[in-house]
């Protein structure tokens, strides 16, 4: 019975020790949640946006020119196949297939029109021959004619002077009628030899068309200008150009060939933030296919221009990110974080931002771990910490939230109220001339 009792003792000792033990253990874990470190080093101001990636360069893999051919007229030509995109080609590699449809009929039209046009040259050269070779006949026997009156002439000279005159007139009759069939001959000849131009002339033209609509269809079918990884060509509303899509004469473009060693990010950044944007900024790029690498880069290009995205209100600007150097792993369409760097501090002591409070006064304070309400002179921020330019050292710890029984804590660094309060003043003036300027109703 003793035996038991004391077991029984030592047992409920032990459970006062484990729970004691723990309830330390908790209570440190929750102070060290409540307070944190003042810390010293690089301090990164910087704007995250998401991008996507494409080429620098490109080759564009294109259908056939129509601008050059003025014998074929052509709007708007179906894709009919096109490989997958991603597909690794070498350069004559097949790429895609258009809808020949159209052209075919055209082709076949023209070709119909040229076989019933050779075929009326043909007869329209038998017809003449036939014709010209009928008023040749007509020529020779008016010949005889002019020359049986002659002789008629010569041998009436010794008849009466009415039968000379009525030889000499028909004599001149017949010699008319021979300078008119020659006449007649000649504006038939010529009249044959213009219809047979005009008619080979037709069928050069139509030659020529059929000949361009020859070589544009064999322009359908489309291989790769160089060697490369096969990307589809974006419409300018987002939608890729794919099987089934059209291409038109002023935008020929089926896909393109990357040149995938140098890469950038294409982002969108609102007309609030743009201006905080300069060319030649830094910038720490992630990929969300890989998010264990990360990437380098710096701002390349800001659009003048904004521009009103699809499905949305809001007007941006379109910001380039060259990356630095090159990765095999690096795709077209790929999604990025990007991280712009707007300013960089060396060495700058700060806060978190829910470190810092104000009183109805505006001056901004800290609780400290030693009972201090620290005023403190602020600088420049980031989406999560603070610059303290005066009033904390590194390595002080202070409190994250409000403290218990905040009256307790004594107000230090009252020298730097000055200070606070010509800023102020200066900001408040800045405000002033800034609607003042801009016309804006207070």
């Amino acid at each position: 019975m003793k035996r038991t009792l004391i077991f029984t003792g030592i047992g409920i000792v032990l459970a006062f020790i484990i729970l004691f033990v723990f309830n330390k253990a908790t209570s440190i874990s929750n102070e060290a949640d409540f307070y944190t470190k003042v810390e010293n080093g690089e301090f990164e101001i910087a704007l995250t946006i998401v991008g996507e990636l494409i080429a620098e360069k490109s080759i564009d893999i294109t259908g056939p020119d129509f601008t050059q051919r003025r014998n074929v007229r052509s709007t708007n030509i179906k894709i009919q196949d096109l490989v997958p995109e991603g597909t690794i080609v070498k350069k004559g590699d097949y790429i895609a297939e258009l809808d020949r449809t159209n052209l075919n009929n055209s082709l076949k039209d023209q070709l119909e029109r040229l076989t019933t046009m050779h075929t009326n040259l043909e007869m329209k050269k038998l017809d003449s021959a036939v014709v010209l070779n009928s008023l040749r006949d007509g020529i020779k026997n008016q010949k005889f004619t002019v020359e049986e009156a002659a002789i008629t002439l010569q041998n009436s000279k010794y008849e009466p002077p009415t039968s000379i005159r009525q030889a000499e007139i028909q004599l001149d009759k017949s010699q008319r009628v021979l300078e008119q069939l020659k006449r007649s001959y000649k504006r038939r000849v010529a009249k044959s030899k213009t219809d047979i131009y005009n008619q080979e002339y037709f069928i050069s033209m139509v030659e020529r068309r059929v000949k361009e609509l020859e070589e544009v269809l064999a322009g359908f079918t489309i291989t790769a200008p160089s060697s490369g990884m096969v990307i589809y060509k974006k419409e300018w509303r987002g939608s890729k150009r794919k099987v089934g899509s059209t291409i038109n004469p002023f935008d020929r473009v089926v896909a393109t060939l990357p040149d995938l060693t140098s890469m950038i990010s294409k982002s969108f950044i609102s007309e609030i933030d743009v201006s905080k944007i300069k060319e030649g900024q830094r910038a720490k790029i992630t990929i969300d296919a890989f998010p264990e690498k990360s990437y380098t880069g710096f701002v390349s290009s800001i659009a003048n221009i904004g521009e009103v995205l699809p499905n949305t209100n809001e007007k941006v600007f379109e910001v380039q990110i060259k990356i630095d150097g090159s990765d095999p792993l690096l795709r077209p369409s790929m999604t990025t974080g990007n991280k712009i760097i707007i300013k960089a501090f060396n060495d700058a002591v700060y806060v978190p931002i829910e470190c810092v409070h104000a009183g109805v006064d505006s001056i901004p304070f800290v609780y400290t771990k030693n009972g201090k309400k620290q005023i403190v002179l602020l600088g420049e921020s980031n989406e999560k910490n603070i610059i303290i330019e005066e009033g904390l050292e590194p390595g002080i710890m202070v409190y994250l939230n409000n403290p218990e029984a905040p009256e307790k804590f004594r107000i230090n660094g009252e020298d730097l109220i000055p200070v606070l309060k010509e800023r102020q003043q200066l900001r408040r003036a800045e405000n002033n001339s800034y609607i003042s300027k801009n016309k804006i109703a207070p």
